[in-house]
């Protein structure tokens, strides 16, 4: 008799788990960002985009539409390197998460830079990196830059692709 007692809970108790913890496509709930429509971009931003393309174009890849919405999660990020003076990929997925969700992002991937003087500097640097150069020549179709300096007048880059 205890033996088909438990085999009668187990099954209730199975039944009762996959009920409540799975939810259709239309119960799940689905997670709102709100998409950054504007982006003022100043000149260092523009000539590092332009020769982010030019570059691409020279070697046969096709050229990157910007995107406001990743100019501003570039400068989000640019603004935590120059508030805690640490260049690096903190909080990638983060972002990474933010653009799947509000721009239908399939791929993404981010350079970053510290105290290059010029876009064109921070550029060349990039191409001569292989991680970096990866991204450049990557497949992407979008990006967006955010270039800020600190109170010292170090310039800190933050560079994102997306593919989608």
């Amino acid at each position: 008799m205890n033996a088909k007692f438990f085999r009668i809970f187990t099954i209730v108790a199975i039944v009762l788990f996959t009920t409540v913890s799975c939810s259709t496509p239309e119960e799940a709930s689905i997670e709102s960002v709100e998409v950054v429509q504007f982006y003022e971009y100043n000149e260092a931003e523009n000539e590092t985009l332009d020769l982010i393309n030019r570059y691409r174009d020279s070697v046969g890849l096709s050229t990157l539409e910007k995107i406001n919405h990743i100019s501003y999660k570039s400068y989000e990020h640019t603004e935590y390197m120059v508030e805690t003076n640490i260049v690096g990929h903190d909080n990638f997925a983060e972002r990474q998460a933010n653009l799947h969700t509000a721009l239908g992002a399939l791929k993404v991937g981010e350079n970053v830079a510290f105290n290059y003087s010029s876009p064109k500097s921070a550029v060349k640097a990039w191409i001569k990196s292989a991680s970096h150069k990866a991204n450049l020549d990557g497949d992407y179709t979008h990006f967006g830059i955010s270039i800020r300096e600190n109170e010292s007048g170090q310039k800190f880059y933050t560079n994102i692709f997306i593919k989608k």
